[in-house]
Order: C-alpha cells, then sequence, then structure tokens
C-alpha cells in the first residue's frame, strides 16, 4: 500500500462492524474497516480485518476479487467522523496485516 502524498486531502478511519458478512463468508465473523477516503467520500484504500483473523486488503490497483471489492460508494463523511483516527495510526494498524486476498510486495512499499 502506497501512503499518499502528506498534503493530499486523504481522511483516515478505522470502524468495526458488529455484523457479519451475510454471505458464504459469515463464519469469518464481525470485522473492522480501515478506510482511506478522499474529500469526495471516495475510498482509496479498504483493508477488512475479520474475527477469524481473514485480512483483505483493496486499493485502486486491487480492486475487486472473489472475496469482495473496494466500496464504490461515496460516504457520508460526517457519518464517518467518530471513527476518525490519524493517518499514522491507520498506516501503523495496515502495515503490521498480511491481507489473505493479495502478496505483500503488491500492497505495502518500503
Amino acid at each position: 500500500m502506497k501512503l499518499p502524498p502528506v498534503d493530499a486531502v486523504v481522511r483516515y478511519f478505522r470502524r468495526p462492524w458488529d455484523e457479519d458478512r451475510g454471505d458464504e463468508y459469515a463464519s469469518w465473523g464481525t470485522s473492522i474497516f480501515y478506510l482511506s477516503i478522499d474529500d469526495t467520500g471516495t475510498a482509496r484504500q479498504q483493508v477488512e480485518v475479520y474475527a477469524n483473523g481473514v485480512v483483505l486488503a483493496y486499493d485502486e490497483q486491487h480492486e475487486e476479487d472473489e472475496f469482495g471489492r473496494l466500496t464504490y460508494a461515496d460516504l457520508d463523511l460526517e457519518e464517518f467522523a467518530s471513527f476518525e483516527v490519524t493517518r499514522q495510526e491507520f498506516f501503523d494498524a495496515v502495515a503490521a496485516l498480511k491481507p489473505n486476498n493479495r502478496q505483500r510486495g503488491e500492497w505495502l512499499t518500503g
């Protein structure tokens, strides 16, 4: 995952989801979503961490696979405000993760 420029207008969020997916992967359990969202409400990066340890990562280079996709909905930044974290908190959290749907070199640099 390449870090956006420091001066980019991007906000970062950590949002717990207390329901399962409701699909064939429902057994993965609840999840925590890490999202980077630009000022238009468009998700640029999305990392999903499930209760059973499965991690999925999506971004502009890997938007979709058999497990899911980068959200395409314009997100309401006001609704997400209480879940906002700093840029550093976001990247510290996701840097330690190993997505099941990506090769390490595909999403982390450095």
